[in-house]
């Protein structure tokens, strides 16, 4: 497990060496892991540059995703290649991304619900997906079916705005049967997207995430959501608030969905309102960057010494140097809010955004399993006396966070080849400050 946090550090000689003699008289113990659990629709991104009229043409809505069926989705992608037009095809999945971003930050093992193709071609999405997925990610759970696993085109207009058409095949095939207890009750989260709660008549994929949820809240594992789209969550705003408030710990979202869910366009506001359904709240708002909001024991408060911050709410991040605990932990609940901008400004050229929200969540999950994994390891830390949800403070997380999202926002795919640099000499020591 590597540790979040401060990345341009030193170190000097000998770091970790034991005396060899002394290493058979005081066995250092094997570290016990921490991992993360994730539920998914398994499929393939395919990317395109596209005239509009081929969004018209396949009846799609510019800007949203829409369902279409294995016969257009066949079509469209002959099109596709046909006029080659298709700049990318990556594994894909919201939740598929965020697993595999935690894995490669954290160096981690991950565990991965979902289906998967029983005959797999050589070069067929099946072997697309398992070739770009970590080998750090648990796939041993996944269900065998019959056809192809889900395929998500993302046709790029000539403004940039992205256009999502989405192929089901079997991806919301899982059954609760292969919803595997005893690794939900150990894991350190259940990570879980609002497009599984939208499976069609016939599919199981809801009633298998509806599962999972209910082992991981019986074992006290921390139920993480990150929202899908806009027009999925303001189609019946009030059942996805009371979803929240009963099984949901932490919530990710984008501004659009924030304002979907809550009614506040302001994401500041928004990630004020959410906090009344679950215990932290990530909220990515493209050019304003990143914000923040949980609770804090009151006693246990730690104020920033950076610049107080302006808003809807004056000085919003007076603690943000606070660690994030479940209110129930609290005796006192304080509110606790951050923010950052986009780090250095953001990329030079924005080669994709899919994904960026993702990668966030996968900093935010790294923290998360790093305290558990502390607690595991140095059980009598004093770090661990107020028993807090994640390893580092608000702004901290604001921070690690905003870095990764930054690393696929400079790239094309939505997936991280590679952990974050131990050394970044391009920042100032002062950016990973508490």
């Amino acid at each position: 497990m590597k540790f979040p946090g401060q990345r341009k550090s030193k170190h000097y000689f000998p770091v970790n060496n034991n005396d060899p003699l002394l290493a058979g008289l005081r066995p250092i113990p094997e570290a016990t892991s921490s991992y993360i659990a994730g539920i998914d629709q398994i499929l393939v991104d395919i990317e395109a540059k596209v005239d509009e009229s081929l969004i018209t043409k396949y009846q799609l809505i510019k800007g949203n995703s829409t369902l279409i069926d294995d016969h257009a989705a066949h079509n469209l992608y002959k099109e596709l290649q046909a006029e080659k037009l298709i700049s990318g095809e990556f594994a894909g999945g919201t939740i598929g991304n965020t697993i595999h971003n935690y894995s490669t930050l954290a160096d981690a093992k991950s565990v991965l619900f979902g289906v998967m193709s029983k005959n797999i071609a050589v070069g067929s999405y099946a072997y697309r997906y398992l070739c770009n997925t970590s080998s750090k990610v648990d796939l041993n759970h996944l269900q065998p079916v019959d056809g192809p696993i889900g395929r998500c085109f993302t046709l790029i207009s000539d403004n940039g705005e992205r256009t999502f058409a989405i192929s089901k095949g079997a991806m919301d095939q899982l059954s609760p049967e292969y919803i595997n207890k005893d690794l939900i009750e150990g894991a350190s989260a259940l990570v879980l997207t609002a497009y599984l709660m939208r499976a069609s008549e016939g599919d199981q994929m809801t009633a298998a995430a509806l599962q999972a949820v209910e082992y991981a809240k019986n074992a006290k594992v921390p139920v993480v959501l990150t929202l899908g789209t806009r027009f999925l969550i303001e189609s019946d705003p009030q059942w996805w608030r009371d979803f929240i408030k009963n099984n949901v710990d932490v919530l990710a979202m984008n501004e659009d969905e924030g304002e979907a869910l809550t009614g506040f366009a302001d994401p500041l506001l928004a990630s004020e309102a959410a906090l009344e359904l679950c215990d932290l709240v990530l909220t990515t708002a493209g050019p304003l960057g990143l914000f923040m909001a949980g609770y804090a024991e009151e006693s246990m408060k730690r104020e920033t010494t950076h610049p107080l911050l302006p808003g809807n709410i004056p000085e919003f991040n007076r603690y943000e140097f606070s660690r994030p605990m479940l209110r129930k932990n609290c005796v006192t609940p304080l509110k606790i809010y951050a923010h950052i901008p986009p780090y250095m400004g953001g990329p030079e050229v924005i080669r994709n955004t899919n994904g960026a929200g993702d990668a966030a969540l996968s900093a935010l999950l790294h923290d998360l399993a790093s305290n558990d994994f502390h607690k595991l390891n140095v059980p009598g830390s004093s770090k661990h006396l107020n028993n807090g949800l994640c390893y580092s403070s608000f702004s901290q997380i604001c921070k690690y966070a905003n870095r990764v999202a930054y690393e696929v926002l400079a790239q094309h795919s939505p997936r991280l080849s590679r952990g974050l640099p131990e050394k970044e000499d391009s920042l100032e020591e002062a950016y990973w400050e508490r």
